[in-house]
């Protein structure tokens, strides 16, 4: 269980909530959605990560109340706001476990945007100002949902260019082309946790162990589902200065005279050590390898950069060309990407490729900063609002419905708007769409219990994930 006190793990003004609501609200329902942004579909991943972590079991104590009760008299400078027998309450009565209920859909599910992914609702009537105080902590699904996305839409690019250049024996490395370099530009561990495991929802290529980690300890991954090679740093490759750069690259071989490994080459000048190095030196030692030299660049125009060191290394270690007519180089060679890789940018680095009649399959991809730290909530504009409560044992529809200015002064909805009343998913003409509950009754609703009254309902594991989300 998490260290962290969730009574304090809440916007501020959250806690003059359960004053500001009107007197007789019983229920507060709402929704989480994707409102659009980047992508017009979003991988829901990662929610029983913030379940398990934080929700589940006994997480409200009179300990954890007093810490709150301290802090929050600080936070504030006044004693009328945060009010503390409303958390004595779920003490008392529910043991420190939370009266609410979650549903969801299945993690991995892909989902157009604009459609409810996950409602919460308080089962208890006098916990209704619970529902929407666990909004901070539930909203930062959107960072799973987000990376998991990203990864996934890559990985339909990949794939395209895998169908228009590639062999069909290649298709079974394509969950290796994408690799997750961002361990370091996370903004802390936990997020590499989380988002290293996001990625590896649609491939398995990873230096990011964190991602494995979370994946094994939330989503009972077996094994690790993030792989990796033997590979070199600059401060390697530059030990015995430029003049020992050969030396260094022998001792990288010899090091590893089987299976795959990478060697980063531009320490100095990448062309060169394509052609003269690796291409002439090593030649012979490279294609009697029983294993395959993975070659980075790592400074340069991608694209510019790319064009040149495959021009050199087929003219140096040949090339055959595959059934659908792009060269390939031998299976001892090849080369990874692993600067300046980005969702903008891969699509014209594999149509640079495609032009010069180069498969795709000549070349992996490393990502950092650009898959894990990159994104925001507003990459896909994710929001939870209310759409329904009870108040004196009235049921109310809710809903926003702002108005706004567009840039040439003309007043318009605002995309804003939110749904109203109790929702569900269903498939209808196999589209997911959002419906009233009491809507198409015929139709099954794709939301499930995943957690009620402090327990887990049910439990994903990250093989399920994986199936949810594939093509």
């Amino acid at each position: 269980m998490t260290k962290e006190n969730l009574l304090l793990l809440a916007d501020a003004y959250k806690y003059s909530h359960h004053k500001f609501y009107i007197p007789g609200t019983e229920y507060i329902y709402s929704y989480m959605e994707s409102r659009g942004g980047k992508f017009d579909e979003t991988v829901f991943y990662g929610l029983q990560y913030f379940l398990k972590e934080y929700l589940e079991g006994v997480v409200i104590t009179k300990e954890k109340l007093d810490e709150a009760s301290t802090e929050l008299l600080e936070v504030f400078g006044r004693d009328d706001i945060f009010d503390r027998s409303r958390f004595e309450y779920i003490i008392n009565q529910h043991g420190g476990k939370l009266p609410i209920r979650i549903k969801a859909v299945k993690e991995g599910t892909v989902v157009p945007v604009r459609n409810v992914l996950m409602t919460i609702e308080n089962t208890d009537p006098e916990c209704y100002w619970l529902t929407n105080f666990l909004e901070t902590l539930l909203m930062q699904v959107w960072y799973p949902c987000t990376v998991a996305s990203v990864s996934r839409e890559i990985k339909k690019i990949v794939k395209q260019y895998y169908e228009k250049t590639a062999s069909a024996a290649a298709f079974a490395g394509i969950d290796f082309v994408l690799n997750d370099f961002g361990f370091r530009g996370a903004s802390s561990v936990e997020s590499a946790g989380i988002g290293g495991s996001a990625h590896l929802v649609s491939f398995s290529g990873s230096d990011t162990i964190a991602g494995s980690t979370y994946a094994k300890r939330y989503y009972q991954a077996k094994t690790a589902p993030g792989l990796s090679i033997p590979a070199t740093e600059h401060s390697i490759c530059t030990l015995l200065g430029e003049e020992g750069e050969l030396e260094i690259f022998k001792h990288v071989l010899n090091t590893f005279p089987t299976g795959t490994i990478a060697c980063v080459s531009d320490s100095y000048n990448i062309f060169r050590a394509c052609e003269q190095y690796w291409g002439t030196e090593l030649r012979d030692q490279i294609l009697a390898r029983k294993g395959t030299l993975v070659i980075r660049p790592d400074s340069g125009d991608p694209v510019q950069t790319l064009l040149r060191v495959f021009d050199i290394l087929m003219n140096k270690f040949g090339y055959t060309v595959n059934e659908k007519g792009y060269k390939v180089l031998p299976p001892q060679v090849r080369v990874i990407q692993g600067d300046g890789i980005s969702y903008s940018s891969i699509p014209g680095i594999f149509a640079a490729l495609d032009t010069a009649g180069i498969s795709a399959e000549n070349l992996v991809l490393g990502m950092g900063g650009a898959l894990l730290q990159r994104v925001n909530r507003d990459t896909q504009e994710f929001a939870l609002k209310c759409s329904y409560a009870q108040v004196n044992g009235q049921h109310i529809d809710v809903q926003k419905s702002p108005v706004e200015l567009d840039a040439q002064g003309n007043l318009r909805t605002s995309f804003k708007k939110s749904k109203a009343g109790k929702l569900k998913l269903v498939a209808e003409n196999g589209q997911l769409v959002t419906m009233r509950q009491d809507e198409r009754p015929e139709l099954e609703d794709q939301l499930i219990t995943v957690f009620e009254n402090g327990h887990l309902t049910t439990n994903i594991t990250f093989d399920e994930v994986r199936h949810n989300a594939k093509f």
